[in-house]
């Protein structure tokens, strides 16, 4: 069986996270508001970390410098073609 992709509001990720910090078994919280483990994992992760649910907050030193050579190298291209 697969899942339909879904999005969640950052207030609901926040609610979720505070669920989760203030006790809350993590397989009640998955079971209750049907969620897979893994994105209630990060959606703790992210807010620890950053406080943040963006997935450009949450990019690695080594992510922010792949996304900054990719928009150089699109940019050079552009420019070659006039």
């Amino acid at each position: 069986m697969t899942r339909t992709r879904r999005t969640f509001t950052p207030e609901f990720k926040l609610q979720m996270v505070r669920l989760f910090e203030n006790g809350k078994p993590k397989s009640e919280i998955v079971r209750e508001y049907d969620l897979t483990p893994s994105s209630l994992d990060k959606w703790v992760k992210n807010h620890q970390a950053t406080g943040s649910f963006s997935h450009l907050d949450n990019l690695t030193d080594e992510g922010r410098e792949m996304r900054q050579l990719r928009k150089e190298t699109n940019n050079l291209r552009w420019k070659m073609t006039f």
